[in-house]
């Protein structure tokens, strides 16, 4: 699948005391594409091109990732913070509410985002990220807390910085193709591209942080009620990290939801299975 990025654009905008970057393509109204660890911008290179035939598509570096701002501070990187960045960046575009895409880190920050300001999202779009509700059950169970194991060693002071950034962020090259079923879908220079934005000053501390994070600012918190934002969530179904089976029984926690599930395809739906996930895209939002 060829990637377009003649039209594209780099940009900052400035939102809950930060500078955040983003690139963008088309016109018309806002699909918020929210990219998960430890990535940035870029996994959403085959969804831009598409999307922006209808909609002003923008695909934004999280706080603390690539050409992002990146806070010292552990205490940056909590989910009330990222709900403020996101709000900010919606406005400061110029729009009122979005289409909002996430997956992995970015589809917690979605769903989250989705019940502290629904009036902002007309439709939401969620990539291998189970509901919270879901997550924080499945941390509950053996088989998740097996696939969880690195959530536990990052909790560590300094070590977990030591591992990624070790032999030229070996770590970081391997672990997005060895996520997937297919690992041909990711080239060389896809590679190349995520350690070199893992390689920029204060990026690593800043992914970890995240989930230093987690255990405060995403579970264990909340009583989750219906949520009422018309929800396509899409699922690789070889995801090493998160079993399917968090999936299930999610209608329990929305109202209006549609699920469709990729075989022969890891936790990096979007860029293992672009043209399919595209087509599930278009066809839940009917362009």
């Amino acid at each position: 699948m060829s990637v377009v990025q003649d039209s594209w654009q780099h940009a900052y905008i400035n939102t809950n005391g930060i500078k955040l970057h983003y690139v963008t393509q088309g016109t018309g109204r806002l699909m918020l594409m929210l990219h998960g660890f430890p990535e940035f911008w870029y996994s959403w290179r085959h969804q831009i091109p598409k999307f922006a035939e209808k909609f002003q598509a923008v695909a934004l570096d999280l706080r603390g990732y690539n050409d992002s701002d990146k806070p010292t501070s552990k205490s940056a990187y909590v989910m009330d913070e990222f709900i403020k960045d996101i709000a900010g960046v919606i406005q400061g575009l110029g729009h009122d509410s979005c289409i909002l895409v996430g997956h992995d880190w970015g589809g917690a920050i979605a769903w989250n985002f989705a019940y502290a300001h629904p009036e902002m999202v007309e439709r939401l779009i969620i990539l291998n990220l189970p509901h919270p509700a879901k997550f924080t059950q499945g941390l509950l169970t053996l088989s998740q807390l097996r696939r969880s194991w690195y959530i536990f060693l990052f909790q560590l002071p300094w070590l977990p910085e030591l591992m990624l950034k070790a032999d030229n962020y070996l770590a970081i090259a391997n672990m997005i193709p060895q996520t997937a079923v297919n690992q041909t879908a990711f080239t060389p220079d896809d590679i190349a591209a995520y350690q070199q934005a893992s390689a920029k000053t204060g990026a690593i501390t800043a992914m970890l942080n995240y989930y230093r994070n987690l255990f405060s600012s995403l579970i264990f918190q909340k009583n989750w009620e219906i949520l009422e934002t018309p929800t396509l969530l899409i699922w690789g179904e070889n995801d090493t990290a998160l079993g399917k089976e968090l999936t299930y029984n999610t209608q329990d926690y929305v109202k209006h939801l549609q699920i469709k599930y990729i075989p022969q395809c890891g936790h990096c739906v979007q860029q293992e299975k672009p043209e399919l996930v595209n087509r599930y895209m278009q066809e839940y939002l009917v362009i």
